[in-house]
C-alpha cells in the first residue's frame, strides 16, 4: 500500500483532505484519528503534524506527503524531494525590520533574527554570505524586536498589516514563495502516480470549467479565436443546419469574460458547469 502523510491540522489539512477526497480516496471522519487505511484504493494515510511530514518522507518511513514548501526547506532532510505544486496555501517569506533600520540582507550580518522558520532562513543566508543569530520562536514573531528579543524577523508577509502595526517593514528580497506540494521519499513507492495523476485532475476542475453554447455554423472560427479549448472545441450538428453546438472547457478565471465575447459575436444559449475530475 502507498503510504501518505496528510497534515492533521493548522492551514494546510483542510484543503490537503478535500483534495484527497475529490480524488477519489477515503480519509479519516473522525480528527481525532490518526491512522486510516484506504483498501479500496491501496492506501494507508498517517495523520502528522505538517512540520513533521518532511522528516517521516525524507527518511523513507512513508512514501509520499503534502506540505508546504516552507516546511519541506525548513526541515532540510536531503531525502524528501518536492514532486508537485498542489495549488493552495500560497504564502511569501521576507525579511522585516523598524523602518529605515536595514536595507538589504547583507545589513543583517552579525545581528539577531527571530523566525519560526530556522532551517529556512539559515540556508537562505548561507547562499548570500550572512552570518546572523537565529532566533527560533514558534509563531508571533512581530513583537520579537519590540520585546528586545531580536533587531529583524523574517516571516510570512500577506497584506503586511500585521507587520505595519508591530512597527515593521519589510526590506531585501523575497526570501521564498511557498506553497502546499506533494514531497515524495528518495525512492518512488508503487502507486505514486496513480496519486498524481489523480491530483493533477482535482486540480484541473477546480481550474476550468465547461462551457457549452449555440452558434450560427459560420462563426465557429470567431469563436474558436476566443475559447480555443484545451486541445480543441467539441461542435455538433444542431437539427437547424445552420447553427451548430459547441462544448468547451474554459479557465474558471476569467469565464465572465469569455461569455460576453461570445455572446458578443452571435453566441446565444450559453452555459456554464463545473468540472468535478478531470484527466487530460
Amino acid at each position: 500500500m502507498l503510504r501518505i502523510a496528510v497534515p492533521n491540522k493548522g492551514s494546510l489539512a483542510e484543503t490537503a483532505a478535500e483534495m484527497l477526497a475529490e480524488a477519489g480516496y477515503t480519509g479519516r471522519r473522525d480528527p481525532k484519528d490518526l491512522h486510516v487505511i484506504d483498501p479500496a484504493n491501496e492506501v494507508e494515510f498517517f495523520y502528522l503534524r505538517p512540520k513533521d511530514i518532511a522528516t517521516y518522507v525524507g527518511s523513507g518511513a512513508l512514501d509520499v506527503g503534502i506540505t508546504g514548501r516552507d516546511l519541506l526547506l525548513d526541515a532540510r532532510m536531503p531525502g524528501a524531494r518536492e514532486i508537485e505544486k498542489l495549488g493552495f496555501a500560497a504564502s511569501t517569506f521576507r525579511f522585516a525590520a523598524p523602518a529605515g533600520r536595514f536595507t538589504d540582507v547583507a545589513d543583517l550580518d552579525g545581528v539577531r533574527i527571530a523566525t519560526s522558520y530556522p532551517g529556512l532562513v539559515d540556508a537562505f543566508l548561507d547562499e548570500h554570505g550572512v552570518a546572523a543569530d537565529l532566533v527560533p520562536l514558534d509563531g508571533a514573531v512581530e513583537s520579537a524586536v519590540e520585546l528586545g528579543v531580536a533587531d529583524a524577523i523574517a516571516d510570512v508577509v500577506e497584506t503586511g498589516t500585521t507587520l505595519r502595526q508591530a512597527g515593521l517593514e519589510v526590506f531585501g528580497p523575497v526570501i521564498l514563495k511557498s506553497e502546499a506540494v506533494l514531497i515524495g521519499a528518495p525512492t518512488e513507492a508503487a502507486g505514486t502516480e496513480t496519486l498524481l495523476r489523480r491530483l493533477r485532475g482535482v486540480m484541473v476542475a477546480r481550474s476550468y470549467v465547461m462551457v457549452d453554447y449555440d452558434l450560427p455554423a459560420d462563426l465557429v472560427d470567431a469563436a474558436v479565436a476566443i475559447a480555443p479549448g484545451v486541445e480543441s472545441p467539441t461542435i455538433s450538428p444542431l437539427r437547424d443546419p445552420a447553427w451548430v453546438a459547441v462544448r468547451v472547457m474554459v479557465a474558471r478565471k476569467g469565464v465572465n469574460q469569455v461569455m460576453d465575447a461570445l455572446y458578443g459575436i452571435g453566441a446565444r444559449a450559453i452555459l456554464v458547469t463545473a468540472i468535478h475530475n478531470a484527466r487530460l
